[in-house]
Protein backbone atom coordinates (compact mmCIF):
# COMPACT_ATOMS: atom_id res chain seq x y z
CA UNK A 1 0.00 0.00 0.00
CA UNK A 2 1.15 3.36 -0.92
CA UNK A 3 2.32 6.21 1.81
CA UNK A 4 -0.79 8.64 2.97
CA UNK A 5 1.40 11.20 1.08
CA UNK A 6 1.48 9.56 -2.19
CA UNK A 7 -2.20 9.16 -2.50
CA UNK A 8 -3.89 11.59 -4.37
CA UNK A 9 -0.70 13.45 -6.01
CA UNK A 10 -0.91 15.15 -8.97
CA UNK A 11 1.82 14.22 -11.38
CA UNK A 12 2.15 15.60 -15.15
CA UNK A 13 2.93 14.06 -18.19
CA UNK A 14 3.59 15.18 -21.69
CA UNK A 15 0.77 13.82 -23.95
CA UNK A 16 1.47 13.68 -27.93
CA UNK A 17 -1.73 14.16 -29.96
CA UNK A 18 -1.60 13.31 -33.93
CA UNK A 19 -4.24 13.57 -36.33
CA UNK A 20 -4.58 9.44 -37.19
CA UNK A 21 -4.46 8.47 -40.70
CA UNK A 22 -8.18 6.87 -41.12
CA UNK A 23 -9.13 10.01 -38.78
CA UNK A 24 -9.46 11.16 -35.37
CA UNK A 25 -6.52 11.40 -33.11
CA UNK A 26 -3.62 9.39 -31.87
CA UNK A 27 -2.39 9.99 -28.04
CA UNK A 28 0.53 8.38 -26.80
CA UNK A 29 2.50 9.52 -23.49
CA UNK A 30 5.89 9.07 -23.94
CA UNK A 31 6.97 8.90 -20.29
CA UNK A 32 4.47 5.64 -19.89
CA UNK A 33 5.43 3.05 -22.59
CA UNK A 34 2.07 1.59 -24.31
CA UNK A 35 -0.16 4.44 -22.77
CA UNK A 36 -2.24 4.80 -26.16
CA UNK A 37 -5.42 5.97 -26.65
CA UNK A 38 -7.96 7.47 -29.43
CA UNK A 39 -10.17 9.97 -29.96
CA UNK A 40 -12.84 10.96 -32.54
CA UNK A 41 -12.27 14.78 -31.62
CA UNK A 42 -9.49 16.74 -30.09
CA UNK A 43 -11.40 17.29 -27.70
CA UNK A 44 -12.14 13.46 -26.83
CA UNK A 45 -8.59 12.57 -27.32
CA UNK A 46 -7.35 14.74 -24.42
CA UNK A 47 -10.15 13.43 -22.18
CA UNK A 48 -9.34 9.64 -23.50
CA UNK A 49 -5.87 10.53 -22.32
CA UNK A 50 -6.18 11.64 -19.13
CA UNK A 51 -8.73 8.69 -18.71
CA UNK A 52 -5.91 6.45 -20.18
CA UNK A 53 -3.08 7.61 -17.72
CA UNK A 54 -5.35 6.85 -14.69
CA UNK A 55 -5.51 3.69 -15.80
CA UNK A 56 -2.42 3.18 -16.70
CA UNK A 57 -0.74 4.15 -13.51
CA UNK A 58 -3.81 2.61 -11.60
CA UNK A 59 -2.08 -0.06 -13.27
CA UNK A 60 0.99 0.07 -11.91
CA UNK A 61 0.27 1.21 -8.38
CA UNK A 62 -1.85 -2.33 -8.38
CA UNK A 63 1.18 -4.40 -8.91
CA UNK A 64 3.59 -2.34 -6.71
CA UNK A 65 5.52 -0.89 -10.24
CA UNK A 66 7.04 2.73 -9.35
CA UNK A 67 4.72 5.51 -10.63
CA UNK A 68 7.47 7.46 -13.38
CA UNK A 69 8.38 10.76 -13.42
CA UNK A 70 7.93 12.93 -16.35
CA UNK A 71 11.68 13.02 -17.64
CA UNK A 72 13.49 16.32 -17.74
CA UNK A 73 16.64 16.41 -20.15
CA UNK A 74 19.75 16.94 -18.07
CA UNK A 75 21.24 20.35 -17.55
CA UNK A 76 17.38 21.93 -18.58
CA UNK A 77 14.54 22.97 -15.94
CA UNK A 78 10.74 22.23 -17.44
CA UNK A 79 8.97 25.13 -17.17
CA UNK A 80 4.97 25.24 -18.27
CA UNK A 81 3.06 28.03 -19.90
CA UNK A 82 0.48 29.73 -21.36
CA UNK A 83 0.74 32.09 -24.33
CA UNK A 84 -2.07 33.87 -26.85
CA UNK A 85 -2.26 32.46 -30.21
CA UNK A 86 -2.85 35.08 -32.27
CA UNK A 87 -5.74 35.92 -33.96
CA UNK A 88 -6.73 33.97 -37.32
CA UNK A 89 -6.53 36.04 -40.15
Amino acid sequence: MRPPEEANQLVEYQVLIAPAQEGGFVVTVPALPGCVTQGETFDEAVEMARDCIEGFLACLAESGEPIPAEPTPSGCTAVRMEVARPAAA
